[in-house]
């Protein structure tokens, strides 16, 4: 006998940013990066979310995983950096604000299924990248996230160099994002980028048609 159906599959997935997430510095800012494609299951619920959010001014995190504990992580952090920054009578630190997902990450690992990456500048250290996972706080020259990153680990490694402008970190950002969403069924799009030094954040959206090309494609 033949169950009862309540509805389409997809509708009791939990939905996921099963994404790609990069960031990288250069001297005197960072670039922040993600695909755009949001999935339950196998189904794509949202193929243009800006998987950026913005923390404070200077400060942006990059999401991956589940959609609303990452988010709900994100306004979290940008509420406390308010208030936080009201009290200082000053612009929070980067690495204040990676301490803050690493806490909520760590306190709630059983719950949240979350991953982010908190990229940004100020006035101590310049631009900084942290990855975050359950409890793990981690300043690196550059770090990927999201289930596209395992395709692009080779690319990183060999293309990252010590010194890159700040052209050739976004060109980096965006070759790497391409890549992962040309292999990751989980990542697709839009290339959402920021890029953020000492003089604020700039947004920049790579549509499909305007990603490079690769020999595979």
């Amino acid at each position: 006998m033949l169950e009862e159906s309540n509805g389409p599959g997809w509708l009791s997935e939990e939905v996921k940013t099963g994404t790609t997430i990069i960031g990288i510095e250069f001297d005197g800012g960072v670039v922040l990066g993600s695909d755009s494609r949001v999935s339950a299951g196998a189904s794509v619920v949202n193929r243009v979310m800006n998987k950026l959010s913005l923390l404070h001014d200077k400060i942006y995190c990059a999401l991956s995983g589940s959609a609303a504990d990452a988010q709900t992580i994100a306004e979290v952090v940008n509420y406390q950096l308010d208030v936080h920054s009201v009290e200082l009578g000053e612009d929070p630190l980067v690495r204040s604000a990676a301490t803050l997902v690493k806490n909520i990450s760590y306190k709630y690992k059983e719950e949240l299924s979350a991953h982010l990456i908190v990229a940004g500048w100020d006035r101590k250290k310049g631009g900084q990248v942290y990855a975050t996972l359950n409890g793990l706080l981690s300043r690196q020259p550059f770090a990927v996230g999201g289930s596209g990153s395992s395709y692009i680990y080779g690319f990183v490694d060999a293309e990252y160099r010590k010194g890159m402008s700040r052209r050739e970190c976004q060109e980096f950002v965006v070759n790497a994002l391409t890549l992962a969403m040309s292999r990751d069924g989980s990542s697709g799009g839009v290339a959402y980028l920021v890029t953020i030094d000492e003089t604020g954040a700039e947004e920049k959206c790579v549509l499909g048609n305007d990603l490079p090309k690769f020999f595979d494609q």
